[in-house]
């Protein structure tokens, strides 16, 4: 007899049966068995600064990162991102003790959950939260506790109130993303203090997701949490060359810290990839060094995108809520009508959605562990070219403006 032996227990771990296959997997399934425009998953259609493509072809070329990196990072990447938060926020990290290089944002947020969370351990997230966080607070065996978002006057918002009263004598951990995914909020100084006083008054770590930084529009500022009294030794940054420079597949983040804390997360990573992104960490460090003007036009052109999607959006009858930061754009499927919105369902709206726009989107409530409160939800992304997101809008006004 030949086959998998049948046991009594399921196969998968389970603290992560309730993930199965991700509705970004599905969702671009769908995009190209119907030949649709996927504004689903967050990566762009085009490639980064070409001098920063060449200066990965140059280190592979003169055999820099073929090998094995050094675990921390190459020391060219973690001095330029020391650089790089001293020049932007006036943040002194040592590149030997205070940056680690990882794969990725997603691998940092892993190797931090799993080094400073142990079994039991509450850890507050934001609702609607990016999916791993979730998964890897199941891994740390941690427990989750969401904090919601809510909309209100255009934008979804943080209750001050709701997130003190979350924190019990079991929280460990408070889990910061700003700009927000896939909100598009971006917390004020006001919201970042009274998060900073409540974290020292009961003596909680925090790590911060920082990875649209450099996406940031109209009035709204971006401030590392790290910047405020008290941060500096409980606060683990993360940071991302994917969206920043739009090579996403490279898989180059970063950590910034205190001394034990970076060991604390090294201590994890190095039991993940141990090291990843040889070429590309070389690149990176040349990308972090680019001058402002880069920047400036970087966000200037996602501004732009975020509009044309923005008002199209707007125009086919969906409620807009216009991110301050991200290249995520959140809309509320209400307005287009009972039977158009199929009753407020976002998933049965996005399964929906290809056939009937040639468009796909993500519903937002996977990010809920309160689905209800994401249902009516609705997530696009306009890193796309501006003709790309032109044809969407289009197809989206044909199929519902009325």
């Amino acid at each position: 007899m030949t086959g998998m032996t049948s046991t009594a227990r399921p196969l998968l771990n389970r603290r992560l049966a309730e993930f199965g296959t991700t509705i970004f997997a599905e969702m671009s399934a769908l995009a190209l068995k119907t030949g649709s425009i996927n504004l689903g998953q967050g990566f762009p259609d085009t490639d980064g600064p070409e001098e920063i493509r060449e200066a990965a072809v140059r280190a592979l070329r003169d055999g820099r990162g073929n090998q094995y990196p050094p675990g921390p990072g190459v020391p060219e990447l973690r001095t330029a991102i020391a650089a790089h938060q001293q020049r932007r926020y006036g943040l002194s990290y040592d590149p030997d003790t205070e940056v680690l290089v990882t794969a990725g944002a997603t691998e940092a947020i892993a190797a931090a959950l799993l080094a400073l969370v142990e079994p039991g351990d509450e850890v507050i997230a934001f609702e609607p939260y990016y999916d791993s966080y979730a998964a890897c607070i199941a891994m740390a065996g941690g427990t989750r506790v969401p904090v919601t978002l809510r909309p209100s006057e255009g934008r979804f918002r943080l209750d001050l109130d709701e997130l003190r009263a979350a924190v019990t004598d079991r929280t460990r951990l408070l889990l910061i993303n700003t700009p927000h995914n896939p909100t598009g909020t971006v917390l004020t100084r006001e919201e970042l203090a009274a998060i900073a006083e409540l974290a020292v008054e009961r003596d909680l770590l925090v790590i911060t997701d920082e990875v649209y930084e450099h996406l940031v529009f109209d009035e709204a500022e971006h401030i590392p949490l790290v910047t405020f009294p008290g941060m500096r030794e409980r606060t683990v940054s993360i940071g991302s060359a994917g969206k920043t420079f739009s090579f996403t597949g490279w898989k180059v983040g970063w950590v910034t810290a205190a001394a034990p804390l970076v060991t604390a997360v090294r201590s994890a990573k190095q039991f993940l990839t141990y090291v990843a992104s040889g070429p590309f960490q070389y690149a990176v460090a040349e990308a972090l060094a680019l001058p402002d003007s880069y920047f400036d036009a970087f966000r200037a052109d996602m501004l732009a995108k975020r509009d044309v999607l923005a008002t199209g959006l707007a125009e086919a009858g969906f409620e807009v809520f216009r991110p301050a930061g991200t290249y995520f754009i959140t809309t509320d499927i209400r307005p287009l009508g009972a039977e158009l919105s199929k009753n407020g369902d976002g998933f049965a709206f996005c399964r929906a959605l290809p056939e009937l726009a040639g468009v796909v989107a993500i519903p937002n409530a996977v990010f809920y562990d309160h689905r209800e409160e994401g249902a009516p939800f609705v997530r696009f992304a306009f890193c796309k070219r501006t003709e790309v997101l032109a044809d969407a809008t289009e197809r989206l006004r044909k199929a519902f403006a009325h």
